[in-house]
């Protein structure tokens, strides 16, 4: 328990200042009352601490089983000024709530959507919130601040940014992760040297409280403006599942002392879970929760702790803070030039990390020419809206915004690249060895069908049966189950998707470790090492209630 709190007193600290500094500048840029402002943070803290506990539990479908810390979601920030400028809070509220309800509906088909929501789309989405929010976090400085040189806030700027940046490039692997933080700290002091602090609101808050609530209510009479805003609201939402789905993948990546493949339905879970804490955000109108995945995978790799304790310590220790207004008053005294170099900091890594998924993916000449159209049209759309000046005022904010019209471009690419390909063949047939001669007919038909030689035929057929094997053994009890093969032929490669129902092994691991097995006898590593054999690709994705197992066989020259 000790270890717990203490592991868990660094990841507080760590994932408060994101938190608070996110919800200050958008407080401070969206005009929002004093009252309701430090409302919104303290809910946005509140909502964090629980989310952190629903992530490090399981509760039914809801939480992701590891230490994922939550917080207030920066990808949010610069759709919810808008909203709050243009329509309210009720109606950023009511926009919130609905796409939390979005976001229960993409981990429901998050096996459906992995053709379409592509790590191409995904990188292009990141990258565009990142733009976005930079551009917000660069207007909200002030050339001319009261009492303060005009180079005040610039200064302040590029000493957070040269601190953090220094110290994580060049710093030891202990004030790396709390470089952030620094670069914080250092900015705020140049600040109050130039008097950019104050102070007042630290005097006037009590040590000890119950936050009084300022909540905003829902505006069920959408307007013109709420349905611009909308679809603005539901792309960021798939923003949201993308880093939450690629945090629990890297969380469960550094929490086993074992190289294990990550199970999607603790994805699904960690993703539900993220949607409750939107739930609440929407009913409390501050913004949603997202998951700090590089916080949290630090953490944990540098403590070597992935105990599920940590994450209950984290998140209560987070709704304790809420109890201390003097506490929250001090964070919220951080200049607005401190929150803006913060923001681009963070918006800077955002950018990266979309570019890092659209490389890892493989840089192909489509997808190369989709990622630069999308992103040319999107961030162009956003320096200067001209779809709004030629469609008007009702058309134009909702098809005129460079985030909604990027995503749309990269999304309308990808599903043409997708649909105008070789159509696919299918199958659909019991989970059951009696399934093989359909099965091996197919393959067959597939085969001939791109005039592929009897020696590439032959292992095609056998790459078929050996995950049709592997899969019945691995069903759960004698349950009838479903099977829906998929075959998408080329000349050289034919892709095979068997989608089914299981409950255990997962294939893929299970090669992994077949080396470390080889003095086992057991039967079923004969098939496995057949299949390693003949496939060149295997990949098995574990989601509630489906299994995907896709594997890509070449063919002979």
């Amino acid at each position: 328990a000790g270890l717990s709190i203490g592991v868990g007193v660094q990841g507080v600290l760590l994932a408060l200042a994101p938190t608070v500094l996110t919800m200050a500048l958008f407080t401070q840029a969206a005009g929002l009352e004093d009252d309701y402002a430090a409302w919104s943070v303290l809910a946005a803290v509140l909502i964090s601490g629980i989310v952190t506990v629903l992530q490090a539990g399981r509760l039914g479908p809801i939480g992701g089983g590891h230490v994922l810390i939550a917080g207030a979601a920066t990808s949010f920030v610069g759709i919810a000024i808008m909203a709050v400028d243009r329509a309210g809070p009720e109606t950023l509220a009511t926009l919130v709530l609905l796409s939390a309800c979005f976001q229960f509906a993409l981990s429901r088909w998050l096996p459906r959507l992995h053709r379409i929501i592509t790590p191409t789309v995904s990188g292009v989405v990141l990258m565009l919130i990142a733009v976005g929010v930079m551009q917000i976090a660069v207007g909200k400085l002030e050339l001319d601040p009261d009492g303060a040189p005009d180079y005040a806030e610039p200064l302040v700027v590029v000493v957070t940014l040269a601190v953090a940046a220094a110290l994580s490039l060049r710093a030891t692997r202990l004030l790396r992760l709390w470089s952030p933080l620094l670069g914080v700290l250092t900015g705020s002091v140049v600040a109050a040297l130039f008097g950019l602090y104050r102070g007042q609101g630290v005097n006037d808050a009590s040590w000890v409280g119950l936050p009084d609530p300022e909540i905003p209510g829902f505006d069920f009479s959408p307007s013109a403006e709420f349905w611009s805003l909308l679809p603005m609201f539901l792309i960021v939402s798939i923003s949201g599942l993308i880093k939450t789905t690629g945090g629990s993948v890297v969380v469960q990546g550094v929490s086993t002392r074992e190289p294990k493949l990550p199970d999607y339905r603790l994805v699904q879970g960690a993703v539900n879970a993220n949607g409750v804490g939107s739930v609440l955000a929407g009913f409390a109108g501050t913004l949603p929760t997202g998951a700090f995945d590089a916080t949290s995978a630090s953490l944990v790799d540098f403590t070597r702790v992935a105990s599920r304790q940590v994450g209950y310590a984290i998140g209560i220790m987070l709704v304790v803070l809420t109890l201390l207004p003097k506490a929250m008053a001090l964070l919220l005294t951080v200049p607005g030039a401190v929150t803006s170099a913060y923001l681009l900091l963070i918006m800077g890594q955002l950018f990266v990390a979309g570019m890092r998924t659209v490389i890892q993916d493989g840089l192909q000449p489509h997808k190369a020419l989709t990622v630069a159209v999308s992103l040319a049209i999107g961030i162009g759309l956003q320096g200067e809206n001209i779809v709004a000046d030629l469609l008007g005022e009702t058309w134009g904010p909702l098809l005129g915004n460079g985030l909604t019209v990027g995503t749309i471009v990269a999304i309308l690419m990808t599903s043409f690249i997708e649909l105008s390909g070789r159509r696919r063949m299918r199958l659909k047939t019991e989970l059951d060895m009696d399934a093989l001669p359909k099965i091996d007919a197919f393959l067959q038909e597939v085969a001939a069908s791109i005039g592929w030689n009897q020696v590439s035929a032959n292992r095609l057929r056998l790459v078929g049966e050996e995950v049709l094997t592997s899969l019945v053994e691995a069903k759960n009890g004698e349950r009838q189950s479903r099977l829906a093969v998929a075959a998408r032929p080329s000349a050289s490669v034919v892709e095979l998707q068997f989608i089914a129902s299981l409950e255990e092994a997962n294939i893929e691991d299970e090669l992994v470790y077949l080396s470390e097995r080889a003095e086992a006898q057991e039967e079923r590593l004969v098939s496995l090492r057949l299949l390693q054999h003949f496939a060149s690709v295997v990949r098995h994705r574990k989601y509630s209630g489906m299994d995907i197992v896709t594997v890509e066989v070449e063919g002979s020259r």
